[in-house]
């Protein structure tokens, strides 16, 4: 009777323990970030664009890549890749970091309608400064060929990226690569 009664208070006393734990915890993203590692890609009919100028930012929970364009970019794709390649010729665009992000931006670095260069990166291996920066560790040119410019990013490591366009300033727009410093 005695082990009747303990095996009974056992199994009540488990059974109020499993109805207060309630569900297991999980952990908060970094910094709210819900971003994936995915390919991103989107694609809008404009044929005017040219890129003006390639630059960063470093921010609390992630480093940005900004390209500047003149008028409406055409739209971008950006992913994680084992090498990034030169437009047209194919050739490897060595990048350090443990992680290669492809950048191709709809819009080629010269003027569609008058032929004339609107971007001519002074120094092709290191188009923005990123010393110091948590998570990108180089910024190279990978070119521009039938109207798309690519840029190879060595970030730290594979990690969550989003981007977006942005309208300005005037007739311009900008595309915009956010990687975040860590899952």
């Amino acid at each position: 009777m005695k082990r009747s009664i303990a095996l009974l208070i056992s199994i009540l006393l488990g059974a109020v323990f499993l109805v207060s734990s309630g569900p297991a915890a999980t952990a908060a993203p970094y910094c709210g970030i819900t971003w994936g590692s995915l390919p991103e890609s989107h694609l809008v009919g404009t044929m005017d664009a040219s890129l003006t100028n390639v630059r960063a930012g470093r921010h609390t929970c992630f480093d940005r890549l900004v390209i500047d364009v003149r008028n409406d970019i055409h739209g971008y794709d950006v992913r994680y890749v084992s090498q990034v390649l030169t437009e047209a010729s194919g050739v490897p665009v060595p990048v350090r970091g443990a992680a290669d992000l492809q950048v191709v931006a709809y819009a080629p670095d010269y003027n569609v309608l008058t032929g004339q260069l609107t971007y001519t990166p002074a120094n092709r291996k290191e188009l923005v400064n990123v010393t110091g920066y948590t998570t990108f560790r180089q910024v190279a040119w990978a070119g521009s060929h039938e109207g798309q410019s690519s840029v190879a990013l060595g970030v730290r490591a594979r990690l969550p990226f989003r981007v977006f366009i942005l309208d300005g300033p005037g007739t311009g727009s900008r595309l915009v690569v956010d990687v975040a410093h860590r899952w």
